[in-house]
């Protein structure tokens, strides 16, 4: 079973990397919305969730939040994130960086503790008004499941004219004002392995992330329910295995099971 998001607003929700988290879903609440394809997506297949709704408003948005934002500061909980999240690809909304200026706004009135973090797959982080909004976040959450572009073609399948090594460039321009996320899984697609824990794509990773120098590294496996049915978690070896070596190479490194 797949999940659809309420919009704009939804949760609190327990999260596995950033807690209390606030979830904020600038795409529509009847879809998915997103210009990555992920065959892991709990959302399911952009084809099969074609969203008839429009996009929330930055009006919209900010109403929603501020109120929803109040009833916790009477009733609970506290939150300890407010998180772009949801149907899809958050920094696709055209106001995405107006929206980032609302949030930051209305945390700093209400719950000035909690921090604000983005899940972006980084495929417009070229757009300028989108990087310098994300420069701005708490926590600006990239993801980059390898650096094989056949392999992110397989597992990720983004638009046509997503580029592994312009992203790259892109990432390493937030000069360490980033956190990678990186899910790790095994099984297959299509008849294709899609196993990204062995060296082959663990490496050449690894050295693209020491180039980007990101203030911590996040890395992960499937946890919900996917859309193709022939994936498979990564061990707590393996993913304890790559840690090791994201720590050897002097970085922070999280790893959710």
């Amino acid at each position: 079973m797949t999940i659809i998001y309420p919009s704009p607003i939804f949760g609190p929700v327990h999260s596995r990397r950033l807690g209390v988290s606030l979830g904020i879903n600038l795409l529509p609440d009847d879809g998915k919305f997103c210009s990555f394809d992920c065959i892991y997506c709990e959302c399911g297949y952009n084809a099969n969730r074609r969203p008839r709704s429009p996009l929330p408003t930055r009006e919209e948005v900010r109403t929603a939040l501020e109120k929803r934002l109040k009833q916790m500061k009477t009733d609970g909980p506290t939150p300890d994130v407010l998180t772009f999240a949801g149907n899809g690809e958050p920094t696709s909304h055209p106001h995405f960086a107006e929206i980032i200026d609302d949030t930051l706004a209305l945390r700093d009135t209400y719950f000035p503790d909690a921090k604000v973090s983005v899940l972006s797959n980084a495929a417009h982080i070229d757009r300028p008004a989108v990087f310098a909004a994300l420069n701005k976040v708490d926590n600006n959450i990239l993801k980059l499941d390898t650096v094989s572009e056949e392999y992110i073609r397989l597992l990720n399948r983004p638009n046509p004219n997503y580029s592994v090594a312009k992203t790259l460039v892109g990432m390493k321009a937030f000069k360490g004002r980033c956190i990678i996320q990186t899910m790790f899984l095994k099984g297959t697609f299509l008849g294709k392995g899609v196993n990204n824990t062995s060296d082959h794509f663990v490496l050449p990773w690894l050295e693209a992330v020491k180039d980007i120098a990101p203030r911590q590294v996040m890395i992960y496996t499937v946890d919900r329910e996917t859309p193709d049915h022939d994936l498979l978690k990564a061990s707590h070896d393996e993913l304890d295995r790559i840690a090791a070596l994201v720590r050897e190479a002097g970085l922070e490194v999280s790893v959710s099971y």
